[in-house]
């Protein structure tokens, strides 16, 4: 059933990347959305609550690292994982960015990736309600 590995958000400006990616990622068990741009991203980015973002560096109106600074400064996305598809992406995993992945890319090894970071963000919001639950106080009732 679609989403039960995952929600992906892909964000690229080439609808052929995107169309790639998205099948890749389909035929592995993610649901997925896409956005031609950054803009688009924080549009659907609530809406859709993805586990893992992928974003292109080079877009128009809004590009990848832009797009990157405005998902973490916002509480309710600073925590998801993003993963950079880029022909010109740096070596280096620039900061508020989780993976890098240089186009051209081997489907399977973007597959992995986002397998990968899904699963450290479950079990991320796993460790974080853990505490939460753990702070109830029982319930008390008095003996008659």
């Amino acid at each position: 059933m679609p989403g039960d590995v995952g929600r992906v958000l892909v964000v690229d400006d080439s609808q052929v990347i995107r169309q790639l990616i998205k099948v890749n990622l389909e035929l592995d068990g993610f649901e997925v959305m896409t956005a031609s741009d950054g803009e688009e991203c924080l549009e659907a980015v609530h809406r859709f609550a993805p586990d893992v973002i992928t974003l292109d560096l080079a877009m128009p109106r809004l590009d990848g690292m832009r797009t990157v600074g405005r998902l973490r400064v916002d509480a309710r996305t600073a925590q998801i994982p993003l993963v950079l598809v880029s022909a010109s992406a740096a070596p280096e995993v620039p900061v508020g960015v989780d993976a890098v992945l240089a186009k051209p890319f081997e489907p399977a090894e973007l597959v992995g990736l986002v397998r990968a970071l899904c699963e450290r963000a479950r079990k991320r919001a796993v460790h974080l309600a853990k505490p939460l639950a753990e702070r109830r106080c029982p319930s008390r009732t008095l003996a008659p």
